[in-house]
This record gives C-alpha cells, structure tokens and sequence, in this order.
C-alpha cells in the first residue's frame, strides 16, 4: 500500500499526523511530509483511518 498527498488541496491541519505519526509529519514550513509513502502492514489501518478523516480529502491510497 502506498499513500500519497494532492499537496494543493492539503491545508496541513495535522488530523493524519495525530493518527498515524509514524507515517505523516509536518515540517518546518507546516506542510505536510509523507515519511513512509510505502506503508508498513503494521500501520495500514491507521493509514486508512487518516485518509477517511482528512477534512479537505487530500490523501489517497494505492493499494
């Protein structure tokens, strides 16, 4: 599973980051960081939990 994000429709609100810190970050700039694109077994159903509770649906998966 891959995860992604659309970087003009993100607004950096951090609801990913607050569920699955291991796979999202923001960075200095406050723009959203993938630090995992290729998502762990381990972390896919919390990857998935953020991707369905992005307020601005930013993020997508590739599974």
């Amino acid at each position: 599973m891959k995860v992604s994000v659309d970087p003009m429709v993100c607004e950096a609100n951090g609801v990913c980051v607050g569920i699955a810190p291991e796979i999202f970050d923001l960075n200095d700039e406050d723009e959203l960081t993938i630090v995992r694109p290729e998502v762990p077994d381990d972390q896919a159903d919390l990857v998935r939990h953020a991707v369905r509770s992005c307020p601005k649906a930013a993020l997508s998966l590739d599974e």
